[in-house]
């Protein structure tokens, strides 16, 4: 009978509880350090302390994806996802004591030594706690894995899978089911029998579980599988080779009563999306406020400069190609979109898959001197701090954008697609993003564009989000700076 295995994540449990330990432990060295031998949970402020790193240390384990691949990560790499890791808690318990404004009733001393002892306690620890899982593999405690596969997989399989679970299960060997590799080892695991052999070796050997990678639609491999799990074994088939789906993650799950393999760009827990969706929530709410005081100053200023609405609105396309209506506050003058067109032979993108003007005469008070020089007015204020895109703050309240995403194209750029550049609206479109936040003034290569947007899907994470978050904010400065 099937039961589920004890994969890596599943172990994440194992991490997580120590590392709530070992933040505790840092806890209470912190107040004895600074505080002499006491109990720091018998005051109620301090247990109240105590209970808040818990909430944000689980929070940006899970957010931030900090146990992904934690048993295939070697040394170096462990202490830089360990730091990583305490860096982010630090900062978000920080950003915790601004919101609550209590701050001062916490020593500075303490809050800098659970961090470090954290640290260190942690990363010893898990790196500890690797080693027992190592060593239980080793002594015959886990499920024993029996890998068949062809001699061209052999290597990657090597590389991928057993390296990665040795931790977690005990290779029990290999059958190469095209070449007679019998008595050979492959990293210390011992190629047992030829496939001719295959079955009657299964049924002397100590084996719980079978890994089968072998090419697809081969109806031997049909026989094979129904004469595995008649022996009662758990089947592991690969359904499709990972280089034959470049950039792409494979989940299997159900759909109804059927079992599918679902293939995507990237895939993130229904955790990550809730606490996600959560941040733009909260970001919503208080970019809308801080747009209802830009209106109190920007809509006089922008009607009396040009007569007329004072928010624009546009259909672009959001996430898998489902149009919405963006918000912005008018930079431009009422007609242009009408001349848009007129302009078409200056766009600096020739794909035509953006536009852009070196110098736009549609920006309300923009115009060109007779001297050659630039006058910009109101409606380049308005472009230059990005005081136009906080109306999007509405946005990202209603779910159609997220506070860091992709660029949204407009209709009649989304009709100029190609297939390759579709796969950026995998995501849903946000105020900023990579894009925004790498020269997206210098950037004419639509091309890079779509690089830039895939890169940051690939990639997503909580801490990716938060570091083009403080980008954006550096570059507007920076902008602003250089004038």
């Amino acid at each position: 009978m099937y039961r589920k295995r004890p994969q890596s994540w599943v172990k994440h449990t194992d991490f997580i509880f120590w590392d709530v330990v070992c933040l505790q432990l840092a806890f209470v060295l912190a107040c004895w350090f600074r505080n002499g031998w006491c109990n720091p949970y018998a005051s109620e402020l301090y247990r109240g302390l105590a209970l808040a790193y818990v909430f944000v240390d689980l929070f940006v384990l899970i957010y931030n994806s900090t146990l992904k691949n934690v048993l295939k990560r070697g040394v170096y790499k462990e202490l830089a996802a360990t730091i990583k890791h305490v860096f982010w808690v630090e900062i978000l318990m920080t950003f915790l004591f601004f919101v609550v404004q209590r701050g001062g009733d916490f020593s500075r001393t303490i809050i800098l030594l659970i961090g470090i002892f954290y640290a260190l306690l942690s990363f010893m620890v898990r790196s500890l706690w690797k080693s027992v899982l190592t060593a239980r593999a080793v002594s015959g405690g886990r499920e024993g894995l029996f890998v068949i596969t062809t001699g061209d997989r052999l290597d990657d399989l090597t590389r991928t899978i057993l390296e990665r679970y040795r931790s977690i299960y005990y290779m029990a060997g290999f059958c190469i089911t095209d070449a007679d590799r019998k008595g050979e080892e492959v990293a210390g695991i011992p190629v047992c029998c030829n496939y001719s052999e295959l079955i009657e070796y299964l049924c002397r050997a100590w084996t719980d579980e079978v890994f089968v990678a072998l090419p697809p639609n081969d109806p031997a491999t049909d026989e094979l599988i129904d004469k595995l799990t008649e022996m009662g074994l758990v089947v592991h088939l690969e359904l499709m080779n990972p280089y034959e789906l470049h950039d792409s993650k494979q989940f299997v799950q159900q759909m109804g009563k059927h079992t599918v393999l679902t293939i995507s760009i990237n895939q993130a827990s229904t955790a990550q999306l809730i606490l996600k969706r959560l941040v733009d929530i909260a970001a919503g709410l208080a970019g809308c406020v801080v747009t209802l005081f830009l209106t109190v100053i920007l809509a006089p200023l922008i009607y009396i400069a040009s007569p007329g609405p004072v928010f624009f609105s546009q259909t672009r396309v959001g996430r898998n190609g489902k149009p919405f209506k963006m918000y912005k506050f008018r930079s431009m003058v009422p007609d242009a979109e009408a001349s848009k067109l007129q302009y078409a032979s200056q766009n600096s993108v020739p794909s035509g898959l953006m536009f852009k003007l070196d110098f736009d005469p549609r920006i309300i008070g923009a115009r060109i001197l007779p001297d050659g020089s630039v006058k910009k007015g109101i409606g380049n204020l308005i472009r230059d701090f990005s005081l136009d895109e906080f109306p999007q703050f509405f946005n990202v309240l209603k779910g159609d954008m997220s506070l860091v995403g992709t660029r949204p194209p407009t209709l009649d750029e989304w009709n100029k697609y190609q297939l390759h550049h579709r796969s950026r609206l995998a995501f849903k479109p946000g105020i900023t993003g990579l894009w925004q936040v790498s020269g997206r003034s210098d950037i004419t290569d639509f091309e890079q564009v779509v690089s830039l947007d895939r890169s940051y899907i690939l990639h997503w994470s909580f801490a990716l989000d938060a570091s083009i978050i403080f980008k954006t904010f550096r570059a507007v400065l920076h902008k602003q700076g250089a004038r």
